[in-house]
């Protein structure tokens, strides 16, 4: 359940003795419950887009861009259709999911004019339901791929659109193309017909500091306006998503279009 948050600076009730709802205020929280520990949480969904709203502005800022050019993402794997209802009030646009299924059940009941993406590694079984389910796949990682979506493109007359996933570190844990393997995959996508690339995706090695995502946005970047001196047909790499939760700042000002935010913007993953 999702709540446009009241009472900032305290508790709400009458007594201590006899609370049933409290708040942390610091990271836009409700928690709701009985006595002792609380039984569930109710995230201001709209308070928390303001603040990331807010920090997209100043890293824009802070570098020389125009925040208008970075749009957020709302990762919402887990998140209730109310959840991702009140993101939708408060600005959200795009909304990615990771599973074909959950987006399926998911993008039955929200009837909002938004962008669905899929930033889940996508299985080739899984292609033929994800062309008209996605207007975008972020995760393309391989011909075989790319040419099931434009076989399943060419059957329901829809063009897909499609960023590639660049595992720039060589992370065994994560899919995404080697970096040097990207510029194959791109000739390739410029022989299909119903598949474009609009961009690059990538996820840097976790780490505690939010520094340490710095150089692998920047090698993205970089990659990408090499990569754009190809000039392959079906090929406009205008997006680079890239920045999470921890290092979306970091992102912006490395050249992020796309920010993928779940946990600041929902409030700790539901499970």
């Amino acid at each position: 359940m999702t709540t446009n948050a009241e009472n900032p600076n305290g508790v709400i009730g009458e007594s201590a003795s006899f609370l049933s709802v409290y708040r942390a205020s610091l990271d836009g929280v409700i928690y709701a419950g009985g006595y002792g520990k609380p039984k569930r949480q109710m995230t201001d969904v709209a308070a928390n887009y303001r603040k990331i709203i807010d920090r997209i502005s100043e890293a824009a800022a802070k570098c020389g861009r125009n925040a208008r050019e970075i749009r957020l993402l709302a990762a919402a794997k887990t998140q209730t259709v109310e959840a991702i209802g009140a993101a939708v009030d408060a600005g959200v646009r795009l909304i990615g999911e990771n599973y074909v299924q959950e987006a399926k059940s998911k993008r039955e009941e929200v009837s909002r004019q938004v962008e669905w993406h899929m930033i889940g590694h996508l299985q080739r079984n899984k292609a033929k339901t994800s062309v008209g389910l996605f207007d975008v796949i972020e995760t393309l990682d391989n011909t075989t791929l790319a040419r099931e979506l434009d076989k399943e493109g060419r059957k329901q007359n829809i063009k897909v659109r499609a960023l590639i996933e660049v595992n720039l570190a060589g992370e065994a844990s994560k899919s995404g193309t080697t970096k040097n393997k990207v510029s194959e995959l791109l000739k390739a996508v410029g022989e299909l017909s119903y598949v474009s690339i609009e961009g690059l995706l990538t996820i840097p090695p976790a780490g505690e500091d939010c520094e340490e995502a710095r150089p692998y946005f920047r090698e993205l970047r970089e990659l990408r306006d090499k990569l754009q001196g190809l000039k392959l047909p079906n090929v406009d790499l205008k997006e680079l998503s890239m920045g999470m939760t921890h290092d979306y700042p970091i992102a912006v000002e490395e050249g992020a279009t796309i920010v993928r935010i779940g946990t600041a913007l929902f409030g700790p993953r539901r499970t």
